[in-house]
């Protein structure tokens, strides 16, 4: 299965934590497809994104199994990944995207 740039990242993950990391540390955090990699996920963000990205770190995480009174369901596993960006690059805001 071959995934095109803009299918591999489904969104920015906008939390306290990330908004920190953003400001502090130069990490972007993402939500990512679940088939994407490293390498991918570093071409798609220098991509999409017009930049240069020094690393990446993916999170796997397991969905949650959830309750509506008797009945039981799951949600759906899923990715999360940290891009650093290189120094010497402007940060990005996720507006000047859309």
């Amino acid at each position: 299965m071959k995934l095109e740039y803009a299918e591999m990242i489904l969104a920015p993950l906008v939390t306290e934590k990330s908004t920190a990391l953003k400001d502090k540390q130069r990490l972007l955090c993402f939500k990512v497809h679940r088939d994407a990699n490293k390498i991918m996920v570093k071409k798609a963000v220098e991509e999409l994104f017009k930049t240069k990205v020094e690393w990446v770190r993916i999170l796997n995480f397991q969905g949650k199994e959830k309750r509506h009174g008797r009945y039981v369901g799951r949600r759906a596993d899923w990715k999360k990944a940290y891009v650093k960006l290189s120094p010497d690059v402007k940060m990005i805001e996720y507006i000047e995207v859309i």
